[in-house]
């Protein structure tokens, strides 16, 4: 099902809305808020906020995680009267770690034009100046709040030879660094907080380097973690279990059986045929 994004029809925009500089909010963004006829936000209050800058007087419907289920209908309803309408949360993208996904889900399958506008993410400018390598990363969002769970899932990870990405709570960023450290080893690592503001901080260096200096963490942090490097530790990992691992962070089968051909030096065919015949 194609989308012509600008053909005239009813459309919804997620509207990306700064994630600490005012500064960064876009003219286009601005634009398109103004002419929307209605808007649905994370936190109204917030989104007040930024309304009341910019001089933006249109009506807020809360969208959060709370009621996103239902709240679609909402916005469907506008859609069906021929109006645009956008979404936008307290800081950052719509649907990246935040609400809007359900929203955009219904509204394509509904057959509405949704439009996203580039703008402000936390997860670019921390990459960006982390100092690690950014032409393949994998952009995890939140771990698990639970501990075992929270364990399992870096677990998963470990192997990956992809710079990843995490964001972390105050309350649970110097945790999760030792859990990291305890479960993938000593590696290289790019902790970034208030990204744009006056007091934004990078501290960068080892694990243990960053535990050291991380001292009575505030605001919001976004990890930046250096890939595997032990490229021999794959020699242990059975080719199933590797391709499973990968299909789990959200790569395709044909992508992950390509891939782990590579890692342990196997032709593609012979790795697909494993992976068929024990499915």
């Amino acid at each position: 099902m194609s989308q012509k994004s600008y053909d005239g029809k009813p459309t919804l925009y997620l509207v990306p809305t700064p994630i600490g500089n005012m500064g960064d909010m876009t003219y286009r963004g601005v634009e398109i808020l103004k002419n929307s006829e209605v808007i649905f936000s994370e936190d109204t209050r917030e989104s007040k906020k930024l309304l009341d800058y910019f001089d933006i007087k249109k009506k807020l419907i809360p969208c959060h995680k709370f009621n996103e289920d239902d709240v679609y209908l909402k916005v469907l309803d506008y859609l069906n009267q021929g109006f645009d309408v956008s979404i936008i949360t307290d800081r950052g993208t719509p649907s990246i770690s935040d609400p809007g996904y359900v929203s955009v889900f219904k509204v394509i399958n509904s057959g509405f034009n949704v439009v996203c506008l580039p703008g402000a993410t936390a997860f670019t400018p921390a990459i960006v100046n982390s100092g690690l390598n950014p032409n393949k990363f994998l952009f995890y969002g939140f771990l698990s709040s639970k501990k075992t769970e929270k364990k399992k899932e870096l677990d998963d990870l470990k192997l990956l030879e992809y710079t990843i990405i995490f964001y972390e709570s105050p309350y649970r960023v110097i945790e999760t660094l030792q859990l990291i450290k305890d479960i993938m080893g000593e590696r290289q690592i790019s902790i970034s907080r208030e990204i744009s503001k006056k007091h934004e901080e990078v501290y960068r260096g080892t694990i243990s380097e960053v535990l050291e200096e991380l001292k009575d963490p505030k605001g919001e942090f976004v990890i930046v973690l250096e890939g595997n490097k032990d490229k021999e530790s794959y020699d242990d990992l059975d080719i199933i279990d590797h391709i499973n691992m990968l299909v789990k962070t959200g790569m395709r089968d044909k992508d992950a059986i390509k891939e782990v051909a590579k890692l342990h030096n196997l032709p593609k065919n012979e790795v697909y045929k494993q992976y068929i015949d024990r499915k």
